[in-house]
């Protein structure tokens, strides 16, 4: 029972923080008027979108593969603090996004403790990052402030996965050691950017440009995009994430110099590199989680291809045009909730095929 709750949070959270993010560039969603959630999904956005709904989404997977029913205190507090945010009750909210990363870093220390490996420790790495965000979100140092931390943590986590998946091209110790490397100047130059957020984000944004490029060098991404089916669509939204990730360090470094970047340097970071993620990670892992089974095909492409072309319009054509920007933004939330759609239809296309498999099966 806990886990659809926790997914009807999830999607409630991520609803929440789109119609939020739409408002602050002047969209309002048809019906929902002068309703007062909107005005805080719109001042939240960011905390809601990160700490309620990525924080859920992932602490749950985590709990999950953990199989303890106390890992999902962790999602069900990051959830109930995304859900305070919206009600206004910021001081609880923000102070249930700390103990949610808390205890997703006792989480994550169980799993170093059972596996002790260099991804499993980026993982706890990555949790360690969110608690930072969170705490400088509770006592409320600067509203930028905890942006790197809580970037760092989804890229750390991203990291961690593709590291783990680099084994398979056999690649030398030097690799992960590379890696861990650029992830330390990431975290050096967030904790930089709290006390003074040019030369922070300067470090910030060339250690994104270096992930970017360690991502689209060693992982094996670079291989699979020529296979078929899943892995190909697998690797077509990581490197087309790898892209974004690049365009992101770039804003970062151009924002430290005083350029109007920050739209660039949040949604490429945030959209297109990690929603990218989140997309062609989705059919692996929504299965092992959720326990829904999904039929791949070719119209997963669809709202990956929706959600490339909307950054381009709102990066792009929005750079210097409110409007387009505004447009752009409606296409992101019309990509996520295309992409929301295709995971129904091929959950309903799985359940249809087998269906009548078990039919046809029965008849004989």
């Amino acid at each position: 029972m806990m886990k659809p709750l926790l997914g009807l949070g999830v999607l409630t959270l991520l609803l929440a923080a789109v119609a939020g993010g739409l408002l602050r560039v002047g969209v309002v969603l048809p019906g929902a008027g002068d309703a007062p959630w909107l005005g805080h999904a719109a001042g939240f956005h960011a905390a809601l979108m990160i700490g309620g709904f990525l924080g859920s989404a992932i602490g749950l997977e985590r709990a999950v593969a953990v199989k303890r029913r106390l890992a999902f205190i962790a999602p069900l507090t990051a959830m109930l603090g995304g859900l305070c945010l919206l009600s206004g009750q910021a001081d609880a909210g923000a102070w249930l996004l700390v103990a949610a990363a808390a205890a997703f870093v006792i989480v994550n220390l169980v799993v170093v403790r059972r596996q002790f490996a260099a991804h499993t420790v980026l993982l706890l790495a990555g949790a360690c990052a969110w608690l930072a965000g969170n705490l400088l979100f509770a006592i409320s140092v600067r509203p930028a402030a905890p942006l790197p931390w809580w970037f760092a943590f989804l890229v750390m986590t991203i990291a961690a996965e593709r590291l783990e998946m680099t084994r398979v091209m056999r690649r030398g110790p030097e690799v992960g050691l590379l890696l861990f490397a650029v992830l330390a100047l990431m975290l050096a130059g967030a904790a930089w950017f709290v006390a003074s957020p040019a030369p922070g984000g300067l470090l910030f944004g060339i250690a994104l440009t270096l992930l970017a490029g360690w991502f689209g060098w060693f992982d094996v991404a670079r291989r699979t995009i020529r296979a078929h089916g899943l892995a190909r669509y697998m690797a077509a939204a990581l490197l087309g994430g790898y892209v974004w990730l690049a365009i992101a360090g770039m804003a970062w470094i151009g924002m430290a110099f005083g350029l109007p970047l920050r739209d660039t340097a949040l949604h490429a970071l945030g959209l297109g590199f990690i929603v990218s993620m989140m997309m062609g990670h989705a059919p692996v892992i929504l299965p092992a989680v959720a326990r829904i089974k999904l039929r791949f095909g070719g119209w997963f492409y669809a709202p990956l291809i929706a959600l490339h072309v909307s950054l381009v319009l709102r990066l792009g054509f929005g750079a210097t045009d409110m409007a387009w920007r505004a447009r752009g933004a409606v296409f992101n939330a019309a990509a996520l909730a295309l992409f929301i759609a295709t995971i129904g239809g091929a959950a309903l296309a799985w359940r249809h095929q087998h269906g009548a498999v078990r039919v046809r099966e029965s008849h004989r």
